[in-house]
This record gives C-alpha cells, sequence and structure tokens, in this order.
C-alpha cells in the first residue's frame, strides 16, 4: 500500500481508529453503518433535496497532500439549488455541526428561491 493511504475504520463508540491492512478495512467497509446523518428536504413542485453526512473511511487530508489532521467525515447535497454542495471534516462533531449548517443553507435556498 502507498505509504500516502491512510485508511480508517470507526470503533464501538464511532471514533476514528487508522486500519494498517487494507483487507481488514474493506471487511469492516463492506458491513459497517458509516451514515452519520441523511435528511431530506422538500424543495418545491414534489421535488427532493437529499443532504447527507457519512465517514469516509480514508484520510482525505492525505489525498490532497497537504499536513494537518486527517479528514474523515463528508457532508454533500444531492438534487436542489445546493447539488454538488460538498464539505469535509477532521471530527465527527464538526461533520455533525456541518450537517446543520448544510440543512440551513438548503433551507434558506429553498425559502428565498419561492420568494417567501
Amino acid at each position: 500500500m502507498n505509504n500516502w493511504v491512510k485508511l480508517y475504520i470507526l470503533d464501538e463508540f464511532k471514533n476514528p481508529v487508522r486500519a494498517y491492512d487494507p483487507l481488514e478495512w474493506a471487511k469492516w467497509w463492506d458491513t459497517a453503518n458509516r451514515i452519520v446523518q441523511q435528511d431530506t428536504i422538500h424543495i418545491g413542485d414534489g421535488q427532493l433535496a437529499d443532504v447527507s453526512t457519512v465517514f469516509l473511511g480514508l484520510d482525505h487530508q492525505r489525498t490532497t497532500h497537504k499536513d494537518g489532521p486527517p479528514i474523515l467525515w463528508e457532508t454533500m447535497i444531492f438534487n436542489g439549488p445546493l447539488d454538488g454542495y460538498c464539505k469535509r471534516y477532521s471530527t465527527r462533531q464538526e461533520a455533525v455541526q456541518g450537517h446543520t449548517k448544510a440543512l440551513t443553507l438548503l433551507q434558506e435556498r429553498v425559502t428565498a428561491d419561492s420568494g417567501q
């Protein structure tokens, strides 16, 4: 395995733990619940947008060749006016807060777009 690739799993308390064996990581990945939070927002005309926050299992800080704490969680918005929105975080707490922020941003945008 490349030295720059860092894999992580979550322990029973949802804390990230470095995984050094790619096969063990892959076995964990197959059955792990990596979802932190998911919400669906009605954006009008029967359309929906999804906000999803998950544990990535791979240090995305390292994939950008930068120093700093591992980036292991991600919030994304699918569909709607903020489709493609993406933020990444180093801690679960940041990810939960980021999810709430993404929901708020989406709701504010939907409200503004509807003219309310």
